[in-house]
């Protein structure tokens, strides 16, 4: 019981320290200075990806990635099928009424809105969307 207290505990603190960094998601991607040779075809049109969900990235990389990236207080990591295969089995309006209101369950607890306060229904709802189809 104490263990549960203190993960708790732990799990509001961050998401806390979390909802006050305000921190700004800097790109990765690399400048793309190489320009192709003139002799070289063109290359086939590549089917449309599907578009990306920048907003959903955006927040998991700003608040849910605390716990998330490393499975803190049982929240189930982006890509793993086995944590995230039941949760999405239960439909996605049960995951985004737990991450909007916070749920505790057998494996551990969900803080509401992740503990980012000032998140809005439509953040939350693009950062389980951007979890949940990498874990399909």
């Amino acid at each position: 019981m104490a263990t549960r207290t203190l993960i708790s505990t732990l799990v509001v603190l961050a998401a806390a320290s979390l909802a006050a960094c305000g921190k700004q998601e800097a790109s990765n991607a690399p400048a793309n200075t190489a320009t192709p040779a003139a002799s070289a075809p063109a290359p086939a049109p590549a089917a449309a990806p599907a578009a990306e969900n920048t907003v959903g990235k955006s927040v998991f990389g700003k608040t849910c990635s605390m716990c998330h990236a490393a499975g803190v207080a049982g929240a189930p990591k982006p890509g793993d099928k086995a944590d995230w295969g039941p949760r999405i089995a239960q439909g996605k309006d049960v995951l985004y009424k737990h991450a909007i209101e916070g749920f505790t369950g057998a494996k551990g607890m969900m803080p509401a809105r992740g503990g980012g306060a000032s998140l809005s229904d439509d953040e939350v709802k693009a950062a389980v969307d951007f979890m949940a189809d990498q874990s399909r």
